[in-house]
Parts: structure tokens; sequence; C-alpha cells
């Protein structure tokens, strides 16, 4: 199973990559990344926030509308990462080599493609996992230059190739917390290849080591077990009951150490102390297969010591108990037949878009769950849980989006509606606006003003006030009795002349101010026009395409409708065979439980009838 720390540390890497700049001179330069393209920041504030499903699909739609032109790359490979984080490792492998077949820094390429072998190998892809790591140039940093061998020498293992991978591991230097993985393939790969002493130098110094958490507390335990059982397979039970009782009785490879303990001692005739281990061990999970064999174990090592009744007793406790438990997991078995239980697992999920994140946190309540942690346990069954959980993820999508369609199809009746009702007052407010003949008005005041300025008309441009005075000094100038040769006419006539002079100097005085200030106007009004003119014609495009735009964005959603109803069958039938795929997985491992209950039950009837048998000819022959 992939686990979460690799999960964060490939996305890490991924990042990296990601916003990292061109160069090493602008890696020092640049502190932050700027978001050019506000499409790129939403993808990423989703991201972000773990919400996976949504950063893809909003990714994708800006791609398809290229509004993304200053993070393509970015764009594609952060895409590559999102579709890794739900498991679909072929598109995000196809996304990463293109890429980094490109102009990349080595740094990067080396990292990325390390990071890709791991998830090849634990998808089992174990042929790309070598060409991955293949592609890698030169050395990775420190860490994961330890771990690319420690990855290397795994492959190795897988492929039979044990003295490969012993003349790999043999090289292994250095003190890391991965030293001690390696020094524990490598025993593993001595065992394989029939090296068992030289194995035995390997494992038994790191099954007494002091580990300092619990990963290496387990790998200990581990390395006593598989030294343990290599000598118990070689036929040296002496030197492997010290190194089983080293395993921890609380910890997860307790039951088979234990039951390993009491076959060193039954080895060597001593069933009286492999009674100790194993009476211990059938109290435990019936479910683990060594508690299944202690039960039988122990009757046999009763029998061993004359205890022919009580050897009796336990292979009838043992034969009731795997009967019980053989009725239970047909129980479980029908239950699962139903599909519920599969629906249970997706109660409550509180991070519906976690993707590659999520694990189970809580099995479903009832009998049946002491039979899930095995299924669990399975790295198969694991994937195929997260695949329906995500199926159900997209179910519920699809559902919500069918619902949407409803909304949107209302939206765009009210919007219809509304521009229906609008259009009549807005025709009738065009017309009477009669834009055309206010452009009219406006080239007539500019042909009467040219002709104010080449006749110089100051009196055109005159003030009310002034229009008036002009008028009235005018009147009085046409008065006849201004017109008589006396000398009070004549002194009127004067002062009328000095009136109207001082008028038309003022009036002169003003003409050029004033002729400026109205071609301002009219300019001012002119370009005014022009924006009317403008706007009038997009309100004139606007009402020839609205009822196009309605029928188009109508025919979206319709169109919509079946897309989402024909996903939606892709989806259930999706489902359908994930499900079925779930329950043979789960079913074939509950059956492989009962079929080894029912081969324990057999030796136990079958060890049950020759102790009656043995008894039978022991009270004949005292007759």
């Amino acid at each position: 199973m992939i686990s979460r720390r690799l999960t964060v540390s490939l996305v890490a890497a991924l990042l990296a990559f990601v916003l990292a700049s061109p160069s090493a001179h602008a890696r020092e330069k640049e502190k932050t990344t700027i978001v050019k393209d506000p499409h790129y920041g939403e993808v990423l504030f989703y991201f972000y926030q773990d919400d996976y499903f949504p950063a893809i699909t909003r990714l994708l739609a800006s791609q398809q509308q290229q509004k993304m032109a200053n993070h393509s790359e970015e764009a594609e490979l952060l895409l590559g990462g999102l579709y890794l984080s739900y498991g679909h490792h072929l598109r995000a492998s196809e996304i990463f080599e293109r890429l980094l077949a490109g102009n990349v820094d080595v740094d990067i390429r080396n990292r990325t493609w390390f990071f890709l072998a791991k998830i090849w190998r634990q998808r089992g892809y174990m042929e790309k996992s070598q060409q991955a790591l293949n592609n890698i140039e030169g050395e990775l940093p420190k860490d994961m230059e330890s771990e690319r061998y420690m990855l290397q020498a795994q492959l190795l293992i897988n492929g039979g190739e044990h003295d490969k991978a012993i003349a790999l591991l043999q090289e292994w230097k250095g003190k890391t917390e991965w030293a001690s993985y390696a020094r524990f393939n490598l025993g593993v790969a001595m065992v394989r290849s029939g090296r068992v002493d030289d194995a035995a130098k390997v494992l038994d110094g790191l099954g007494q080591m002091d580990p300092f958490n619990e990963e290496l507390m387990a790998l200990r335990d581990k390395a006593n077990l598989a030294l343990g059982y290599a000598y118990l397979q070689d036929g040296q039970p002496l030197q492997a009951k010290p190194v089983l009782q080293r395993v921890r009785l609380d910890g997860p490879f307790s039951n088979k150490a234990l039951l390993g303990v009491g076959w060193a001692d039954a080895e060597e005739d001593s069933y009286d102390r492999a009674l100790v281990p194993w009476m211990e061990l059938k109290d435990r999970n019936l479910l683990d297969p060594a508690v299944q064999e202690s039960m039988l174990a122990i009757p046999y090592a009763l029998a061993k010591l004359n205890g022919i009744s009580q050897a009796a007793d336990h292979y009838l406790n043992a034969i009731e108990a795997f009967h019980e438990e053989s009725a239970r997991i047909d129980e479980t078995i029908l239950k699962l037949e139903s599909g519920e239980m599969f629906d249970q697992f997706l109660d409550d999920d509180s991070n519906a878009a976690a993707g590659w994140y999520w694990r189970l946190e809580e099995l479903p309540k009832g009998q049946e769950a002491r039979y899930l942690f095995a299924m669990l346990a399975s790295h198969e069954f694991q994937e195929g849980l997260k695949n329906y959980r995500d199926l159900a993820y997209l179910q519920k999508n699809l559902n919500e989006w069918q619902g949407n369609l409803e909304v949107y199809r209302n939206m765009l009746d009210t919007r219809e509606m509304a521009y229906q009702d609008r259009l009549p007052r807005i025709e009738q407010a065009l017309v009477d606006a009669d834009i055309d003949g206010v452009i009219g008005r406006k080239m007539e005041f500019d042909a009467y003003l040219n002709t104010i300025e080449q006749n110089s008309d100051v009196l055109a441009l005159a003030t009310t006030h002034e229009f008036e005075l002009w008028g009235e000094i005018t009147a009085i100038e046409r008065r006849p009795a201004l017109q008589a040769d006396i000398p009070e006419a004549q002194e009127v006539r004067d002062k009328v002349a000095m009136l109207k002079g001082v008028l038309q100097w003022n009036l002169e005085k003003e003409f050029k101010g004033r002729l400026w200030k109205v071609r301002k106007d009219l300019r001012e009004t002119g370009e005014a026009l022009v924006e009317t003119q403008r706007a009038r014609r997009q309100v004139d495009e606007t009402m020839r395409e609205e009822p196009a735009l309605y029928a188009s964005l109508n025919g979206q959603v319709n169109s919509l409708r079946p897309r989402i109803d024909a996903l939606k069958v892709k989806v259930d039938l999706a489902m359908a065979e994930q499900r079925a795929f779930l329950r043979g997985v789960a079913v074939d491992e509950l059956m492989a439980q009962k079929q080894r209950l029912q081969t324990y039950t057999v030796q136990a009837r079958f060890a049950l009838a020759d102790i009656y048998d043995r008894g039978s000819t022991v009270e004949v022959a005292s007759q």
C-alpha cells in the first residue's frame, strides 16, 4: 500500500518542480511564486485545500478554454500529480515522461524519476519501476540515494535475482534508518538463496538492535521471526528458540513467534515446554492461522505426553470452535453478497475529495468487522475500496450536477422572461431618444458656429442681457425725436453711440473666448454622441444576439443532461463491477479462511479418531 509519507514526498517534489524558477540565479532571486493566470490560482487554491477533484475539473476546463497560457507546463505537471492522487498512474506517468523529456533541471528530473520508480513498484509494475530507476542520471541527494539502493535491491529480490541483490546490499554504507532495512533485505535474500549461516550473521545483529521508534521495533521483530523460521526450516530448533523469544509478545508478529517457539521445543521432544507458548496462543484471535494451528498443536503435544483424555477434549474444542467460526464466516459472506457492507465503509466520509490520501478510519460495526482486518491488510482490497469510494464520490457529484441543471434552466427561463418584459420599453426608449435627430441638430450647430466665426458675428454669442441691451440701444437710435437737428438731440445721440460702442467693444473682446467655449461644448457633445452611438450599436447587437445566446445556453444545458445521464450509467456500472470485485476479493479471503478451518477440522477429526482407536486398543488389551 502506498504510504502517506510517500504521497506527501511526491507532492512536495512535484510542487518543487512546478513552482521552481528555471535557473539557479532566478531561484535565488525569487522567494515567492507569482500566479499570472487567475484560473491557475484557483486550481492551486483547491489543491492546497486537498480538494483534488474540483482542482482537476477546473484545471481541465481552463486548459480546454486556453486560460493558462502563462502556466501551461506547470499546470500539466500539476495535473499529473492530481491524476496520481486518484491512482491514475498510467496517465500521470505519460504526463511526467513527456514533460521530463524536455529541458528540465537534472535534479528535478532525477527526483521525479525516483518517485515514479517507487510508485510503479507499489503498484506492481516492476519493469516500469526499473526503467524509471535507469533514467536517473548521477546520484540523488543522500537520503534519496540510500532509498534508491533499497528500491533497487527490492526489485532484484522480487525478480528472484538474489545474488545480485546480495552483492548490491553488501556494498551498503552508512548508519541511517535505511541501513537497517538494507540489512534485513540482505538477510532475506541470503535465506532465499540457501545461505542460512550468512543470513544469521546479518539478521541476528538486526534482531538485537536498540530501536528508537515503533517502525524499527517492528523491523527488529520481523528480523527475529525471519531468522527463527529460517533455523526451523534448516533443522536447527535450538538456535531458533532464543531468536523467536526476542519477538515482543504484544507486537504484530507475536502469534507466529509463539507458534515457532512451541515447534522449536517440540522438535526437541520437549512437549511440556511447547505447551506453554501454545496455551498462550490459543486464546488469541481465532482468525490468525497461527492461533488455529496452535489449537491442533496443543492436543498433539498432550497426546505425545500420554494425556489422551485431555488431547481428545482439546481436539473436540478445536472442532467446535472451527465449526462456529466457519458458520460466522458463512453469515459474513451472505452479508457481503448483499453489498451493504461496502457502502458502510463510505458513511461519514468527511474528506470526500482526498483521493490518494484517504484511509479508512473506522470499521463498520458488527461481527463481520473482525474479518475485515485481514482484508484491509491486503493491498488489492485497499486499492479496490479506494476506487469504489472514488466512484461513489463521482456518483454524488453527477447527482448534484443533475440537480444543478434544473437550477440553470430556471435561471435561464427567468432571465429570458425578464428580457422579454423589458424589451418593449427599451425599444420605445430608443425611439424616443431620436439619436439621429440629435446628431443632425449638432451638425447644424457646427455649421452655424462656423458662419458666426467667419462673419465675426459677435452679437450671436452675446448673453441674454447683452442682446436685450443691444436691442434697446438700437430701438432708441430709431426714435424720430433723436433725428431732430437740435443740440439736445445731438447730445442724446452721442450718449447712445458711446453706450453702443462700449457694448460692442465688450462683445468683441469676449468673442474668441465664447467661441472657444462653445466649440468645446460642441466637441464634448460630439464625443458623447459617439459613445451614445456605440452604446446604441451594442444595445442593437445585444438585442439581436440575446435570443441566440439564450438558445445556445439552453442547448448547452440540454446537451449536458444526456451526457450526465450517460456518465451516471457508466459510473453505476463501474460501481457494480467494483462492488463485485470487492465482494470477490472479500469472499475469496473468507473462503480461504473457511477452507483452512475445514482442513484443520479434518486433521482434528482424524487425530481424534486416532486417539479413540488408541484408547480402544488399550482397553481391549487390558481385557
